[in-house]
């Protein structure tokens, strides 16, 4: 049965996105400290498996109470992301590619919580996760299948939900019907069933903000206060997303 993956955008309370916050943390330093067992390990002569530092985690609790309050198949997870590292890094060096060494995770390098086959339900447009609580999610298609697994991803300010799904394919019957499809200029393309897609137009949308971006820019004296340094990074980011979506 083939898997879907679909993305939500989640809108987490102060409280619940304090949490996932903290989750996120405590998984660094679960991934720094195995990795940092894996290195020493290494060193003495006596490497170690996937499975001897899945058995470290129970101790790691003691020693560090506070991973207790991540739910434990999220904290397994991080040692599957590990190790997923360390293989296809040795498999780049199979194949001869020089590459360097594993690096541990920085404050807030570390993006991802994954709830692998449990710890997650859904209530209507209420995503609930064990040790963080409910969170709001915008549905903007429907979930069909049976959930495999639900990763929560940070992505600057905003939170995602990646929903892993196992969901049949309904293939069509084949038929004789065939659609044409005109690509314009004043419509970005109208089919033969008449549907017309409206052009988006990002360049004429975009030119006002630019414009006013580079006159406010104009208007700073050079190498002058900090808000010349941000008007330029308004400046960058805006022709970088002309560039990109044009």
């Amino acid at each position: 049965m083939p898997t879907i993956i679909n993305k939500y955008r989640i809108y987490p309370n102060m409280e619940t996105e304090a949490k996932l916050v903290g989750a996120l943390e405590n998984c660094r330093w679960l991934y720094n400290r195995l990795l940092e067992e894996t290195k020493k390990a290494k060193e003495a002569g006596e490497p170690l498996r996937m499975y001897d530092c899945q058995n470290m985690i129970p101790r790691l609790k003691d020693e560090y109470p506070i991973l207790g309050s991540v739910y434990s198949k999220v904290l397994q997870m991080v040692n599957y992301t590990l190790w997923a590292n360390i293989r296809g890094l040795s498999a780049l060096k199979k194949n001869g590619w020089k590459v360097g060494h594993i690096r541990f995770k920085g404050k807030g390098w570390y993006k991802t919580l994954n709830y692998n086959q449990s710890g997650f339900s859904f209530d209507g447009d209420m995503l609930h996760l064990s040790k963080i609580g409910d969170i709001r999610v915008k549905m903007h298609r429907p979930i069909q299948g049976k959930i495999k697994g639900v990763i929560i991803k940070q992505e600057g300010q905003k939170w995602y939900a990646i929903i892993q799904m196992d969901a049949e394919i309904h293939v069509l019957p084949p038929n004789d019907r065939a659609v044409g499809i005109d690509v314009g200029l004043k419509s970005f393309a109208v089919d033969s069933d008449g549907y017309d897609f409206e052009n988006p137009r990002h360049l004429g949308h975009m030119l006002d903000r630019i414009k006013n971006a580079q006159r406010d820019l104009s208007r700073k004296k050079k190498g002058g206060a900090i808000t010349v340094r941000r008007r330029r990074r308004n400046w960058q980011r805006y022709t970088t997303r002309l560039t990109t979506s044009g």
